[in-house]
């Protein structure tokens, strides 16, 4: 398994990278900051690309543009000066006795003084076809024949750090790699599941990583998909399962006190107060969140479901469970207008058997608070006023939080401080790959409500150029006038000489005076919370017809009157936001249509739009947006605490996702057998780091 040469004396993998030559105080300090302290912390850092050198051309044997290797003499080596300020050009010509290639460096004119007029040198680049049809090697790396480091080999090219540029990052991982023979990385990942998925221990994974064999598949190390870069990813995911695996089994460890009746009466007031049939998807996840109330542990489950699949009624259900059984519920909502909503909406399904009531900071009087206190309120729905001090419930069974994450872990938390380990059950509109659901919410049994109820009809969606607005305009005024309401929507508050793109300092008084006829608004985050409250329920109220608005509307309250949207600078959106802000529109037995307007398009902004106007399903959506985008922007709404994965790739490596996430659930309750007692600490090293909450039990 041998890494490459001997490592210096005293050097072994905790040696901090200063005592690496070439590495002085400030560059240490500089490498620390990119998470590179010492050797070991090297050794992880892998290549971002490889470039295959295996092949050594004579320059009379290229056969055309590409990647080459190229071996001769450099002659007529000399320095063009341009007009450019500090830009210069080397050009000469690489040649043997079978001919010549011409090779172009720019802005390294210190080539001039390492090598020497008929110097031999083994030089790898681009060649393309220049002026003249001629072949050109352009900005080559170089090295003199007599010393070759990287020549006939597949060689890694690893990403810049600390300031460093990739070849000296390089140069860096020779002094480091030799420590892989002498002091190699304990290996982390037990036997059996090594052998499980034909997986190399974790040194000889480095090592094929950094000094990758002549018989390798360059295809699979380009793509991150060899057995070796499959072990670091599927370690990194096994860890971080785990990890959420034993968030997990510490909040469900414990018996729940509170047992719940779901008998033959509780199952008939469920039928007498449902106003519709369930679609097959909610019933599934019911019949999920009942097997969890019944059992002995508190339930801990995400209930994910496209804009209009019927969450809300699958919650009601569940606190009616509770309530039935002479407990308490609770039901959480991000702003005291969908706090209202819901309530709203509660009331008119369980009203007339339980007791409700609605905390929010302006609604909640000191009666509501005693009723709830000493158990004469049955379900408590509100907003964040429910986890705030001096509110108490007598009996808190069932915690339920919608738009989990317009709240954040730590909310969720003070939900459940409120009851004796209570049933949690959090909810999302916002559609997330299930790969990416399984990172998201690890810690949380997942339902999919993956169909629509019966009667709901897609929005018509359409993507017009900006040439096309005023007929937009038109045909939305002309809807108005038949008593439709709408929402316009655009990206900027104000105009900004960075961005090209509408707002609502230019483009929303435009938009009002053409639509003067009907009542309209502004509205955007920079309002006080209570104006942002006041303008949104006149528009719920049909005070208002026309509200222009950031994306403050992309959660907000069912108006199921709003039947029509404008998209203004639809390019600047993103796939799952564009989707999130159509759902506003469509809740009602209007017909409805939402309109994207776009300014110039690139590439990617054309196939969003596209992808947009064909694809009605949130979860195909979300899939398309993950493709396009990775999950990056999308890990923006992560739970607190979940670390950024290093190695792994949520879009590329799903199956390994699945795999680990299976395996850390089938492991948690052995990690104290001696085989997974290095995998063992290492997690909870993690939580102890990621969670400091764990650290104290």
């Amino acid at each position: 398994m041998t890494a490459t040469g001997a490592p210096r004396a005293g050097v072994d993998r905790h040696t901090p990278l200063r005592f690496l030559r070439g590495v002085g105080p400030r560059r240490a300090e500089q490498l620390a900051e990119a998470g590179l302290a010492t050797v070991d912390d090297l050794l992880f850092l892998l290549p971002r690309r490889y470039e295959d050198r295996r092949e050594v051309l004579s320059p009379a044997d290229v056969p055309g543009p590409g990647s080459h290797t190229v071996r001769g003499r450099l002659h007529e080596l000399r320095l063009i000066r341009t007009r450019r300020r500090n830009f210069a050009i080397v050009r000469a010509r690489v040649t043997d006795e079978r001919g010549f290639l011409a090779v172009t460096w720019f802005n390294q004119p210190y080539l001039l003084q390492r090598f020497a007029e008929g110097e031999e040198v083994v030089l790898h680049g681009k060649v393309r076809m220049s002026e003249g049809a001629l072949l050109e090697l352009v900005n080559p790396s170089a090295e003199r024949a007599g010393e070759p480091r990287v020549t006939g080999r597949v060689v890694p090219v690893y990403p810049s750090a600390g300031g460093l540029g990739s070849a000296a990052v390089a140069r860096l991982m020779d002094q480091a790699l030799p420590v892989l023979d002498s002091d190699p990385p304990p290996e982390r990942l037990p036997d059996e599941l090594l052998r499980r998925y034909s997986l190399p221990p974790l040194a000889r994974a480095l090592v094929d990583l950094h000094r990758p064999s002549g018989g390798v598949s360059l295809e699979l190390l380009g793509r991150g998909e060899s057995a070796a870069h499959h072990r670091l990813v599927y370690e990194e995911l096994l860890e971080l399962q785990l990890e959420l695996a034993l968030l997990r089994a510490r909040e469900v460890r414990a018996e729940k006190r509170h047992r719940y009746r779901i008998d033959d009466r509780a199952r008939a007031v469920a039928r007498e107060v449902l106003p519709f049939r369930l679609t097959a998807a909610q019933k599934r996840a019911v019949r999920e969140i009942v097997e969890d109330l019944r059992s002995p542990h508190p339930m801990l489950r995400l209930l994910q479901g496209d804009v209009g699949s019927g969450k809300t009624i699958v919650a009601a259900l569940a606190l009616l469970l509770a309530a039935e059984s002479g407990l308490q519920g609770a039901f959480m909502a991000p702003t005291e207008l969908l706090a209202e909503q819901h309530f709203g909406n509660l009331r008119r399904l369980l009203g007339a058997r339980y007791r409700l009531a609605l905390f929010t900071s302006s609604s909640a009087d000191a009666s509501a608070r005693k009723a709830l206190a000493a158990g004469d309120i049955d379900i408590a729905v509100g907003t964040h006023a429910l986890v705030q001090g001096g509110l108490e419930f007598r009996s808190l069974a069932l915690a339920i939080v919608d738009e989990q994450h317009r709240f954040g872990v730590e909310q969720r938390r003070l939900l459940q401080a409120k009851g004796e380990r209570p049933d949690v059950l959090v909810m999302t509109a916002t559609p997330i790959p299930r790969s990416l659901a399984l990172t998201l919410y690890g810690d949380l049994e997942l339902s999919v409500l993956d169909e629509l109820p019966p009667g709901r009809t897609p929005v018509a969606t359409e993507v017009r150029p900006a040439s096309a607005r005023r007929d937009v305009y038109r045909r939305l005024r002309d809807a108005l006038a038949q008593g439709a309401q709408a929402y316009v929507v655009v990206p900027l508050i104000e105009e900004s000489e960075e961005i090209s793109a509408a707002s609502l300092a230019e483009h929303g008084d435009r938009v009002r005076a053409f639509l003067a006829d009907f009542p309209s608004e502004v509205l955007h985050g920079r309002l006080a919370a209570v104006e942002r409250e006041r303008v949104m329920r006149a528009f719920a109220e049909g005070r208002i017809r026309v509200l222009v608005a950031t994306t403050v509307i992309e959660v907000g309250v069912d108006v199921p009157n709003a039947s029509w949207m404008v998209i203004e600078s639809a390019e600047r959106f993103g796939l799952s936001q564009l989707h999130q802000l159509r759902g506003r529109v469509g809740r009602g037995e209007r017909a409805s249509r939402c309109v994207a307007i776009h300014g110039r398009l690139s590439e990617s902004a054309a196939r969003r739009l596209e992808i947009f106007a064909s694809a009605a399903d949130g979860f195909a959506v979300a899939e398309a947006d993950l493709e396009l985008r990775g999950p990056g922007d999308l890990l923006g709404t992560r739970q607190a605490g979940l670390p950024r994965l290093k190695v792994a790739d949520l879009v590329a490596h799903r199956p390994w996702v699945e795999r680990a996430r299976a395996d850390a659930r089938e492991l948690v309750g052995r990690l104290e057998e001696a085989p997974l007692a290095a995998l063992a600490e290492r997690v909870k090293s993690r939580l102890r780091d990621h969670h400091e909450s764990f650290a104290g039990g």
